[in-house]
């Protein structure tokens, strides 16, 4: 996919892609808040299935905090660069107090997006993960793992952009990549 007006037009250009799950009852899409949620509703749209979402948190590296060194889960499941780490020399307790902060957060995060409703059944779905782009794929990769957790038929990325070597990485962990 090319450039995109706004994340509706990336969402219904990635749609397109993603034709062959058009009304299948066994996908649902699962949205990277914030910025995946809109691109998302409108792949859940164009494909009339069902659209939920999932809640990874950043963890970033001490003094810059933007720059992350892994992502957890509202569950607690996350994905750490271990090398960076070392490479950085960041303490563990670092890593344990801004976990547990992330943690929380992503807990918090997903009662107020969720409200009441229970996590949807993922279980031998076809789960399309959908974000509005990848910087270091941390989050998407803590979002994988917590997915593959519970059993899912096939995980499917898809992102309207991200860096060509973060895909090369992320195609042992998923079914296919759009």
């Amino acid at each position: 996919a090319g450039f995109f007006k706004d994340r509706i037009d990336a969402g219904r250009q990635l749609a397109k892609y993603l034709s062959e799950y058009k009304n299948d009852p066994e996908a649902i899409i699962m949205a990277l808040p914030r910025g995946g949620v809109p691109v998302a509703y409108e792949v859940a749209k164009e494909l009339r299935v069902p659209l939920d979402i999932v809640v990874p948190r950043k963890v970033g590296a001490p003094g810059h905090e933007e720059f992350a060194i892994g992502a957890v889960m509202e569950d607690g499941r996350g994905w750490f660069n271990t090398d960076v780490i070392k490479r950085l020399g960041i303490a563990k307790s670092y890593i344990d107090r801004t976990v547990a902060d992330q943690t929380a957060e992503a807990q918090r995060r997903l009662k107020v997006y969720r409200s009441d409703r229970p996590y949807p059944t993922v279980t031998g779905r076809k789960v399309i993960l959908v974000d509005d782009g990848i910087a270091t794929g941390a989050t998407m990769r803590a979002s994988i793992m917590s997915l593959k957790a519970r059993n899912p038929k096939q995980i499917i990325i898809a992102v309207p952009v991200a860096p060509a070597d973060t895909l090369q990485e992320l195609k042992h962990d998923v079914d296919k990549i759009v």
